[in-house]
């Protein structure tokens, strides 16, 4: 059968016999591993942890770079400065985006319309990616209550009444 995308996000397949409910939404790098911390989740996690931090560690040093261009084209304090400070308001800002975004869905059109600062704060949002990483898989608190929001939903639809209700007795 087909699949649809529910009210939450999460995807149910419609009436599958072979899984019989909602199927859980995969993560990036970690698949569905995440339901039941199964088929090396464990060191996924270890190596997401260290390959972000890893890349926030070059793109720090790749920014130093650029830092060292700017110096050694004599531009000016003034720009200097200034691109020390939209660098660092952008990655606490894709940071903070990042993080929130781990706990509720974030708007596609703020999401669209924050592209750009995004990709300027690019160490931001992996250091949000670390530091989540340490405690879970990036998105899994916020996928796995969609997920139980979607069994649970399932479970409901799918109980049978037994029996005609109109022909119920009266307890007295």
């Amino acid at each position: 059968m087909s699949d649809k995308q529910n009210g939450n996000g999460t995807r149910d397949q419609a009436e599958d016999s072979h899984t019989g409910g909602p199927t859980p939404e995969p993560l990036r790098l970690f698949g569905t591993t995440w339901v039941n911390h199964d088929n090396g989740y464990g060191p996924r996690r270890v190596g997401a942890a260290v390959g972000s931090l890893a890349l926030a560690a070059v793109a720090c040093l790749v920014l130093r770079f650029a830092y060292e261009g700017l110096e050694i084209a004599d531009i000016g304090s003034f720009v200097t400065v200034l691109v020390i400070v939209m660098f660092a308001a952008s990655s606490a800002l894709a940071f903070g985006h990042t993080w929130e975004s781990y706990r509720k869905r974030p708007d596609p059109d703020r999401q669209a319309s924050l592209r750009g600062l995004l990709a300027i704060g690019f160490v931001g949002s992996l250091l949000a990616y670390f530091f989540r990483s340490l405690t879970e898989a990036p998105g899994e608190k916020l996928h796995r209550q969609e997920y139980e929001a979607a069994l649970e939903q399932h479970q409901k639809r799918s109980t049978r009444r037994t029996g005609n209700p109109s022909k119920r007795r009266r307890r007295s």
